[in-house]
Order: structure tokens, then sequence, then C-alpha cells
């Protein structure tokens, strides 16, 4: 456990040194051995804030600090943390301050101080995650997918259900998977997609992906609601997946698979599977 924590944290260190310089969330995962997309999820599981919010944070908190104390243009304090434009800077810090960066330099302004993170494992529970590990085949499905951006990804991809769930008789798909595949960077693309059997047709409106052959954790959520399957999520990357021993993340998606339509509660379960490999 220690080791992937440690890791994290010299990544949350790494930020720290370098925020006036660019940040590229490649780099940043390098530090802690993940990809970006692994990396994204399990500092949202343990923080709390996407990447992006806390270094937005911690920027406004430093320039904040130096406009109190400097003589210094706002420009210059934009250029310092990496904005392109005092505009940008000055929207960015009146969200975060509540106040503009001139108001900032008067005396007695009220200004908000954000500190660096230092993850810890506190021991807490009680509760139990189900899961178990299983070997699959490698299968091909077909559906619909749209690109998302991890640090809106909780709150864009139920849009994105409830947009297909509105299109009623028309859905080109069941529904059966929802599958978050990384592209890169902060980016991933989301398919709400079927499982393909070789031969049939595939709808006009969408593609098909091959997940190949490995080995998965698979996780049931006990609930059926948005919130059940992303409380769910947030557990496997902040508290299984820190602990796990003997195998390591695979792979660059995990799937959310859901129950079927019939009657059987059995069938109604769903599951979160995310790719492992032994080491």
């Amino acid at each position: 456990m220690q080791g992937k924590i440690e890791g994290i944290q010299e990544s949350i260190d790494f930020i720290e040194k370098n925020l006036t310089r660019e940040l590229d969330i490649e780099d940043i995962a390098s530090i802690a051995a993940l990809s970006p997309s692994y990396y994204q999820r399990i500092f949202g599981a343990l923080c709390g804030m996407t990447v992006g919010e806390y270094i937005r944070a911690r920027r406004m908190s430093l320039a904040a600090q130096d406009l109190s104390r400097e003589d210094v243009k706002v420009i210059d304090i934009a250029n310092r943390y990496c904005y392109d434009s005092p505009d940008s800077f000055a929207k960015t810090f009146q969200k975060f301050h509540g106040i503009t960066p001139s108001q900032a330099r008067e005396t007695g302004a009220s200004l908000k101080s954000f500190a660096p993170l230092h993850i810890k494992i506190t021991m807490e529970g009680g509760t139990m995650l189900d899961y178990r590990i299983v070997e699959k085949s490698s299968f091909t499905i077909f559906g619909i997918k749209r690109r998302f951006n991890s640090d809106t990804s909780y709150q864009d991809i139920p849009k994105f259900w409830d947009e297909y769930k509105e299109m009623g008789a028309n859905r080109p798909v069941k529904g059966t998977f929802g599958i978050c595949v990384d592209v890169g960077g902060k980016d991933s693309d989301y398919w709400i997609a079927d499982l393909y059997e070789p031969g049939n047709d595939i709808p006009e409106e969408c593609e098909a992906y091959q997940i190949p052959e490995s080995i998965w954790a698979q996780f049931v959520c006990n609930g059926q609601s948005t919130d059940d399957l992303q409380n769910l999520n947030t557990r496997i990357w902040s508290e299984w997946l820190p602990s796990l021993k003997g195998y390591e993340l695979a792979g660059k998606y995990n799937i959310e698979v859901y129950g079927s339509s019939t009657d059987n509660p059995k069938d109604k379960e769903t599951y979160i599977w995310i790719p492992l490999r032994k080491i």
C-alpha cells in the first residue's frame, strides 16, 4: 500500500515545486508510475478533487499572497502562474477568492488559502467490497461513444446516459456496458455499448471496439443509481487499489456492466470490471 500512496504523494510534491511552470498530466502521472487516466482516478478518489482543481487552487492561493505582499503588476502574476492573459487569470482569481486581483492588494482584503495536500491513510471501517478475480477471453462491443475530460466526467457522463435514454425506441444499443477508454492526457472515450455477435450488422451510428483477453477484478454494485455506481468507483480507487498485492493495473479501460431487464433480481446486478495483470 505504502508504495502506491508514496508515489501519489511524490507526484503532489512535484506539482508543488512546479506551480510556476506548465504542468503536463503525463509528467505528473509518471512520477507515480501510473497512466494519466488511472492516476487521475486514484487522485480524485484519494483527494476529493481533480488534478486540475488542485493545481488551480494552489496557484490561486499563492497568487493572492504574492499580490498582497509584492508591488507587481497583475499581468506579471498571471504570467508567473501560467495564465495566457490577465483576463482569464482575473476570472479564475475572482471565482476562487470572491474579489478581484486589484482588490486583493487592499489592506484587510479577505483572501482564501489552500494548503498543499499530504496524503494519510487512516483505518475506517467495517464496510466490505465484494469482488472476485475472473479471466475473460477477448470480446467485441459496439455502441455510441463520446469524449470526456476527467475534470468533469463525473458530471458529464450521467448526462450522456440521460440523452441516450431519451432516445427511447430509437436507441441503437440496449446499454449493457458503459466503457471508459483512456485516449491520453485528461481525455477518455466513454461508450454506451452492447456485446457484438459475429455476423450481425452494426447500426450506422455505432462503432465497434475490441476488448482483449484479460484478468479482471469484478465488483458488485449494491444499488442501481448513478450515486451508487460512482460511490463504488470511488471506493475501488481510494481503498481497494492502494492495498492491492500480487496484481497491477493493466489496459487502458474499465467497464461498467448493467443487469438485464428480466424479472430475475440476479440479472439486474451491476458490476464494475477493472483490468489487472499478475506481478
